[in-house]
């Protein structure tokens, strides 16, 4: 007879999150500029067939961004929300990078805990935010 762990195993993370976007080249230039990520993979050709571009998305996470409709059996639509965690002295360079690149903030927000965040849209219409400590009990 086997016995059934009482706890899951240990989880360290998220790895990478997806976002579905209509142009991978388009996107992976919107979040090369705007946040410095950079390409896993930069041998194969980015154009607007492309169909997965990764980018690395900080010190041990990556973003994918997949083409629409391209991958089998994965799929979204509507707009998605990321939230990227910044230093708190960062958030007012964060606020005048993003007018020195032209894109609007939304939503301006303070959490319960007493972080701050900037709402914006990527190229694709995700709800993009960046939020320095303070959101959730453990951030």
């Amino acid at each position: 007879m086997t016995t059934l762990p009482t706890m899951p195993p240990r989880v360290n993370g998220i790895l990478e999150t997806s976002l579905y976007v209509e142009s991978a080249a388009r996107s992976a230039e919107f979040y090369s500029r705007v946040f410095g990520f950079e390409l896993l993979e930069p041998g194969e050709p980015l154009n607007d067939e492309t169909r997965l571009c990764p980018m690395r998305a900080g010190d041990r996470s990556v973003l994918l961004l997949f083409k629409k409709g391209l991958t089998p059996d994965t799929n979204a639509s509507g707009a998605i929300h990321i939230a990227f965690g910044i230093a708190r002295p960062d958030l007012a360079a964060w606020e005048r990078w993003l007018d020195e690149q032209g894109i609007s903030i939304e939503t301006r927000k303070t959490w319960k805990y007493g972080g701050e965040a900037l709402y914006f849209r990527d190229p694709d219409g995700h709800l993009l935010e960046v939020v320095t400590p303070g959101v959730w009990s453990i951030y």
